[in-house]
């Protein structure tokens, strides 16, 4: 049985044409479940924002798209929107569009003592991040020891 990271690439393959053709990016594609439902989502992004008629337009062309294919064997919900301001950061290409950006960091365990972070963005590879914090300091964090890197929103 495929599994959950084939569906999201095939779905993001799928996706790549109809993006182009509504001149908006893919910023990333999900499969999850919740509860006892399974979503399929696709957060699309351009430079002066999204919208709704954006998502729209896209959600029926990749819904017709899916539908053709059919690939996914479980019913689910398709949901097509905006990463947000406070976006979750995943991916390389992510994280080099919000270098000196400040973000969140959630760690899977506390280092001393500490589980929550945050700063700039200083620095990113395949094994590390690096951020400043307020006081001046580089703090590196392991990839794989972070649960989540959001973007910060100051109100």
């Amino acid at each position: 049985m495929a599994g959950k990271r084939e569906y999201e690439a095939r779905t993001e393959a799928l996706l790549e044409p109809i993006a182009a053709g509504y001149q908006v990016e893919i910023y990333d594609v999900e499969y999850v479940k919740e509860g006892r439902e399974w979503y399929l989502r696709a957060y699309i992004d351009k430079k002066d924002g999204v919208t709704i008629e954006d998502c729209e337009k896209v959600s029926r062309a990749l819904s017709d798209a899916l539908d053709l294919e059919d690939f996914i064997p479980d019913a689910y919900i398709l949901e097509v929107s905006s990463p947000g301001l406070g976006r979750q950061l995943k991916k390389d290409r992510h994280f080099e569009k919000s270098l000196q950006e400040m973000v969140e960091v959630k760690l899977f365990e506390p280092i001393e003592g500490v589980k929550e972070l945050e700063g700039v963005l200083h620095a990113y590879d395949q094994r590390m991040i690096t951020i400043i914090a307020e006081d001046g300091s580089k703090i590196e964090l392991d990839r794989n020891k972070i649960a989540q890197v959001r973007l910060k929103i100051d109100f």
